[in-house]
């Protein structure tokens, strides 16, 4: 089993910016993709983005490409999400995931979920 835990989140203006940080335990070996996915109000879960443990490939969703950037430090375990330039329309709250598998952009490929952080954009 792996234990996610996110950090980091609050209310912003516009324009501001964020870290979240997502701290992994337990069965680490599973968590060799890690991705961030977020559910606005009334709105379904997607897709942020994924970064890949080795080599740090990086994947992001159309919406948040060029303001968004997701890291990782696999000596402690823990993931970042680096949210720059932040719109109302951002507001969500914003989940960690992972997976044994490489990649991917669909909620159902991932087997390890945090709790989630709420993340507030105010205009």
């Amino acid at each position: 089993q792996v234990q996610l835990v996110e950090s980091g989140g609050g209310l912003v203006q516009a324009g501001g910016s964020l870290r979240l940080s997502c701290a992994a335990s337990g069965r680490t070996s599973s968590t060799y993709t890690m991705g961030w996915f977020r559910q606005g109000p009334g709105k379904e879960r997607e897709f942020v983005a994924h970064i890949i443990r080795n080599g740090g490939i990086t994947y992001y969703a159309d919406s948040v490409k060029g303001r968004f950037t997701i890291s990782r430090d696999n000596a402690k375990n823990t993931a970042y999400l680096q949210m720059n330039s932040l719109k109302p329309e951002d507001t969500a709250v914003y989940y960690c995931a992972a997976r044994s598998g490489v990649g991917g952009s669909r909620k159902s490929e991932y087997d390890y979920w945090g709790q989630g952080t709420q993340v507030t954009v105010s205009s």
